[in-house]
């Protein structure tokens, strides 16, 4: 859906969405983005301040290279920064040139800011340029967001963000302060910009460090074994309960439990996951045994075909 107008918003609300996520292409051309997109997202621990301090880290980056920052909080725990461009740059390249801003970010405030993909090797706010892949949409300017209090994602000058407070932009609010003040981003469109600077820092950088090879895949340092698969918590938990009356089962079993246990929703339809991350037994491989509570929301829909 591509909207345009006051209807064309209209429609899609009507359908019941609330929060907008756009991707960071015009309509005309799908394949060149017209922004550069930087999400702060902090990690447990991270206080607001270091947020907004990390924003005008990224800030002086972007400026630096040619760009304009125009910055907003997310509605949530983090905050956007965005940089119009000319549409001339492939995907690939405008996020090698949100990762070089990243990776600046941590060179100019080391501690503060982090480049690292993987969270268990994150220290202070994670510059976060993954948002700039094709697959990949950020809430928009003014949508409002699944919180209690129904914050808004809202647009703000430069000098509101040292004290600015995600909590009193709601939906109650925003209206009020546009009418008020305007669109803080309103000049936005008129400030296009190159990424040519960028791209030579990234060349100046060399390659950034990559995830270790393996498998392809993650190589997790806490490995899961799930114990049972059931259709609420309790009927979980319980199945766990038998789980932890018969262990160990095997020699090359888990050696022992932990104090740790994770009980998840299962994000296909319905249904609750309860394992444990336990440490691994020297050169012994888990067993793979039934589940004590094995769930299977589709069962009626394939025994009704």
């Amino acid at each position: 859906m591509v909207v345009r107008d006051a209807a064309g918003l209209a429609w899609v609300i009507n359908l019941g969405c609330v929060d907008l996520n756009p991707h960071p292409v015009l309509a005309e051309d799908l394949d060149r983005p017209d922004e550069l997109r930087i999400d702060l997202d902090p990690v447990p621990g991270i206080t607001w301040s270091q947020i907004v301090d990390t924003a005008e880290v990224a800030r002086g980056v972007l400026t630096d290279h040619g760009l304009t920052a125009w910055p907003k909080t997310s509605g949530s725990r983090g905050f956007h920064i965005y940089a119009r461009i000319r549409p001339e740059w492939t995907y690939a390249q405008v996020r090698l040139a949100a990762e070089t801003v990243a990776r600046e970010c941590e060179i100019r405030a080391p501690g503060l800011a982090t480049s690292k993909w993987w969270k268990e090797d994150r220290q202070g706010v994670f510059v976060d340029f993954n948002q700039n892949a094709k697959d990949r949409t950020v809430a928009s300017a003014y949508s409002v967001r699944p919180t209690p209090d129904a914050r808004v994602s809202t647009p703000l000058t430069w000098d509101e963000v040292p004290s600015c407070d995600p909590a009193e932009f709601t939906i109650d609010s925003v209206t009020a302060r546009y009418a008020e003040i305007g669109d803080p981003w309103a000049g936005m469109d008129d400030a296009t910009g190159s990424l040519d600077g960028l791209l030579a820092l990234a060349k100046e950088l060399g390659p950034a460090e990559k995830p270790p090879k393996g498998t392809g895949r993650r190589q997790s340092t806490m490995p899961l074994i799930e114990i049972a698969r059931a259709k609420t918590k309790d009927e979980a938990l319980a199945g766990l309960a038998v789980w932890q009356g018969v262990i160990p089962r095997s020699p090359s079993c888990w050696n022992r439990p932990t104090s740790s246990w994770t009980v998840c929703a299962a994000a296909a339809r319905s249904g609750t996951a309860s394992g444990q991350p336990p440490a691994r037994a020297a050169g012994a491989a888990p067993v793979a045994e039934p589940l004590e509570v094995d769930y299977d929301p589709w069962a009626a829909f394939r025994n009704a075909s």
